[in-house]
């Protein structure tokens, strides 16, 4: 499944392999739930809602017993999801 709005994501962490499928809605509901001060929980719960069934129990052990694991792999989904479309700002004189 793979197109501008889902795509599945296949990661490797902690020598298993996960693989993700992201649509724009989950996407859309992790962004908008994410505050300064609640990070942990949104990751985890996107990562969860997001992970192909047969990873789900081993994605669960991997976060339960690697802190902060939540926070790296959302990354790596999200860095892979969102696409490069090379912004610039550019200062004005």
């Amino acid at each position: 499944m793979n197109s501008q709005t889902h795509q599945t994501i296949d990661v490797t962490a902690a020598g298993k392999d996960f693989s993700f499928q992201v649509s724009r809605e989950a996407y859309n509901k992790y962004i908008n739930s994410v505050t300064p001060n609640n990070k942990v929980a949104p990751s985890h719960n996107f990562l969860v809602s997001t992970v192909d069934t047969e990873h789900k129990d081993a994605l669960l052990e991997l976060l339960k017993t690697h802190p902060g694991a939540e926070i790296q792999l959302v990354g790596a989904v999200l860095e892979e999801y969102t696409p490069d479309l090379g912004i610039v700002a550019k200062k004005r004189s």
